[in-house]
């Protein structure tokens, strides 16, 4: 789906992993978010009628979701009240979420938040990450050069191995003591 598109359902992600991309002002893709199985997507659709896709959402490897749309979310809505507070309580996590990515991007160092290991539930030796330096600009707030910079250095340091569009961890004891550097 894509940034603009009418909006009528939201996704349950059952196999996967997908990108939520944004558009800056001046044209660029900036890579929001990375989501996994038992994640959903567009659930922004079930609150409004006018609603338009506010991010495109790009498939990283094969994905399967399930899909609801609103007029059956409205109906469940009706059977089952509780149904309701399970979608407020997923939007208060997604704005508590959105917070701590804010305050990080502002206040932490971008090699603190480079956790590429949780972006892939990766804590063994070989996990892959296929993302570009690109997506992780914009998942870390940072600009590519500098990302570029930090991969570099951690891969001279025998943390993480690099090739285009992935990043493979080699060392993720190593990956998470970088990533404490301020705490």
């Amino acid at each position: 789906m894509h940034e603009g598109d009418p909006a009528d359902s939201v996704h349950v992600i059952l196999k996967g992993r997908v990108a939520s991309l944004v558009n800056s002002r001046s044209g660029q893709q900036l890579t929001f978010s990375i989501m996994g199985e038992g994640d959903l997507f567009g659930e922004l659709a079930l609150l409004s009628t006018q609603a338009k896709r506010s991010a495109t959402i790009r498939a990283l490897e094969a994905t399967e979701t399930l899909r609801v749309g609103r007029e059956d979310f409205q109906r469940l809505r009706l059977q089952s009240p509780e149904v309701s507070e399970i979608l407020i309580q997923l939007l208060v996590r997604r704005v508590l979420r959105l917070s701590q990515h804010l305050r990080e991007a502002l206040h932490v160092p971008v090699e603190a938040r480079m956790e590429l290991a949780a972006l892939y539930g990766g804590s063994a030796p070989g996990t892959v990450i296929p993302l570009s330096q690109d997506d992780l600009a914009g998942l870390t707030g940072a600009a590519r050069a500098t990302v570029n910079r930090v991969l570099r250095e951690e891969e001279g340091r025998g943390v993480v191995s690099l090739k285009r569009r992935r990043v493979t961890i080699v060392d993720p004891g190593g990956l998470r003591r970088r990533a404490q550097i301020d705490d």
